[in-house]
């Protein structure tokens, strides 16, 4: 059957929470609850992680090769802008992966509109608020489904 992981990094336990004009007031479990309900809709397995920690999510990406997971949807949040290191273990398991971001990083501060991560996506979706999300499992669902 096939796989979707959602991954998530730092902060993004606080949504909801935390500046609502640019990241909305759903939460992370409303997100998720929403990508699972999608992803099982289509007749596959859907796992996520948010982590605060780049380890945790550099472990879980090494452990998706192993779970076969088919794609994954990945929300690097700040570690987008930083995180060499998640990107060398993305590139090592060789999953195809669709990045996304509640904001539009281009409409931000300069530092957020370099993402060592956009060159190697098989996706960018971002700027839409929690239907990022919606837009990503979607694109994913159909990636994996053609033939």
């Amino acid at each position: 059957m096939p796989h979707i992981l959602l991954l998530q990094g730092p902060n993004l336990n606080l949504l909801g929470q935390r500046e609502t004009s640019i990241y909305g007031d759903i939460d992370l479990n409303s997100i998720n609850n929403a990508a699972k309900a999608q992803v099982e809709q289509a007749d596959m397995q859907f796992s996520s992680l948010q982590s605060n920690s780049e380890s945790e999510l550099i472990q879980r990406i090494h452990q998706a090769k192993v779970d076969k997971v088919s794609l994954i949807v990945f929300n690097p949040a700040a570690f987008t802008h930083t995180s060499v290191a998640l990107r060398d273990a993305l590139l090592a398991v060789a999953i195809p992966f669709i990045e996304v971001h509640l904001s539009n990083p281009h409409t931000r501060e300069n530092f957020r509109r370099h993402s060592y991560f956009s060159d190697k996506a098989l996706a960018v979706i971002a700027g839409c608020g929690a239907d990022s999300y919606r837009y990503a499992i979607d694109a994913a669902i159909k990636y994996i489904q053609k033939p």
